[in-house]
């Protein structure tokens, strides 16, 4: 389905440029919610390019703790506890899921705060509470699911799918990263002891994670020692570590870091060296507030389809 051209609309967008990327081949999706509410797609000449006001989650809750841009330029998103969304640029939505009452959960007490899309189709949705991910084809029928873990693992934040067919995730209570099997069986886990809320597997096979409410990142080996850390505030900056969230691996090897809650006048996503130099920084108050916990930056071909998309091409 191609989606029709757009108006692009603009807001004030702050960004400084990457290291060793062009400026017009940076796009940054973004999810943001505590009154925000918003979703956008950013470019670092400093215009939102495109937008779509949410509805906000339940009151009282934040929502918009997952989202996605699609190989097919479209966006897979959620602005409920429940309810997984999949909408074109045209702002159409042509696929949803409701965890609250499909397959198996009517009645249950379920929120939802990790999904993604696998190459065959499928979607994959980490259903807190009822302790367990499900794979479900675009009917909504359940293909597969997987039971977290007792003692707390039933209730995640952010879930990533390996390389490996193996899913990687993170629960806030007890605060540990656990990777599972195909079949639910724990093979991997890491105690971080606070509200950890995002991991990766980097390309060196070790694990990056945002300790949430930690106010740190950590490169953990598979043999579970810290190889690399930051805590409290970036060194060489001003820049205070608040509810680290979402992660991301650059082609160059740069990482790029969520940092929530820090309050006006502090980045909300920065990108930083191995060396620990700060290269990058997203910081768009006006827009996202205090809010801003999922994103995910698009660069090269990625942009260039998203692009593409918006002017009708």
């Amino acid at each position: 389905m191609k989606p029709p051209p757009l108006f692009v609309v603009t807001s004030l967008c702050l960004f400084a440029l990457a290291n060793g990327v062009r400026s017009e081949d940076r796009l940054v999706l973004l999810g943001a919610s505590y009154g925000k509410n918003v979703l956008a797609i950013c470019e670092s000449s400093g215009d939102v390019v495109w937008r779509l006001d949410t509805a906000g989650p339940e009151k009282g809750h934040a929502g918009h703790h997952d989202v996605h841009m699609l190989p097919t330029g479209q966006i897979l998103y959620h602005d409920s506890w429940t309810l997984t969304k999949e909408i074109t640029l045209g702002k159409k939505t042509v696929w949803e899921y409701d965890s609250k009452t499909q397959n198996g959960n009517a009645g249950k007490g379920v929120d939802v705060h990790a999904f993604a899309r696998l190459a065959d189709g499928t979607t994959m949705i980490a259903e807190s509470g009822v302790g367990r991910i499900v794979y479900v084809d675009a009917q909504g029928v359940l293909r597969r699911e997987v039971p977290l873990g007792e003692g707390g693992r039933r209730k995640t934040r952010l879930v990533r799918l390996l390389d490996n067919g193996h899913l990687l995730a993170c629960a806030e209570d007890p605060g540990v990263v656990t990777e599972y099997d195909g079949a639910g069986e724990i093979v991997w886990e890491y105690p971080v002891g606070t509200r950890v809320y995002g991991a990766i597997r980097l390309r060196n096979g070790n694990t990056l994670i945002a300790s949430g409410s930690g106010h740190s990142v950590l490169e953990v080996t598979p043999a579970k020692e810290v190889v690399w850390e930051i805590r409290d505030t970036v060194p060489g900056t001003s820049i205070k570590l608040a509810w680290t969230t979402t992660l991301q691996e650059l082609p160059n090897g740069n990482l790029v870091i969520g940092n929530c809650h820090a309050g006006e006048g502090q980045p909300q996503i920065f990108e930083i060296t191995r060396d620990k130099k700060v290269v990058w920084k997203f910081d768009e108050w006006e827009l996202v507030g205090n809010g801003l916990a999922c994103w995910e930056i698009l660069e090269g071909e990625r942009a260039a389809l998203v692009r593409k998309g918006l002017i009708g091409g």
